[in-house]
């Protein structure tokens, strides 16, 4: 299905933030929408406290694993949002970019995680919108 959008979310470890929003995607637009994560500097894990936050609303992200930003990933992608990974991802013409500006979960506790995750939700469901627009999601 060539008209398929996808979405690539970038944040530096790719262990938080850009996780729980593929996460949040991929549970609400199913397979309409293709969903990658990465990071320039990606951690060995996905964060403890992430994954406990999401598991709290119905979403295992527990196995997935911490990948690094490569261009082809960007290349391939419609929408490119980025949290925090500054001059790190590459700019290819004919892309979306998108800078979501929310606190880093790194080192806290799941009751500081859970108002990002909560925040990464409501630009989930917007960004859903645009993209599969009248639920053809």
């Amino acid at each position: 299905m060539p008209d398929k959008p996808s979405v690539l979310f970038v944040c530096v470890h790719n262990a938080g933030r850009s996780q729980m929003a593929a996460g949040w995607l991929s549970h609400l637009a199913g397979d309409a929408v293709e969903v990658r994560s990465a990071g320039s500097e990606p951690e060995d894990r996905v964060n403890p406290s992430a994954v406990r936050a999401m598991a709290e609303v119905g979403i295992d992200i527990a196995g997935q694993q911490p990948k690094v930003l490569t261009p082809e990933a960007v290349q391939a992608s419609d929408v490119v949002i980025t949290m925090g990974c500054g001059d790190a991802c590459p700019v290819f013409p004919g892309k979306r970019y998108l800078d979501w500006k929310l606190d880093d979960p790194a080192g806290k506790d799941v009751d500081a995680v859970r108002p990002i995750r909560d925040e990464i939700r409501r630009r989930v469901e917007v960004l859903l919108r645009e993209l599969v627009p009248a639920g053809g999601a």
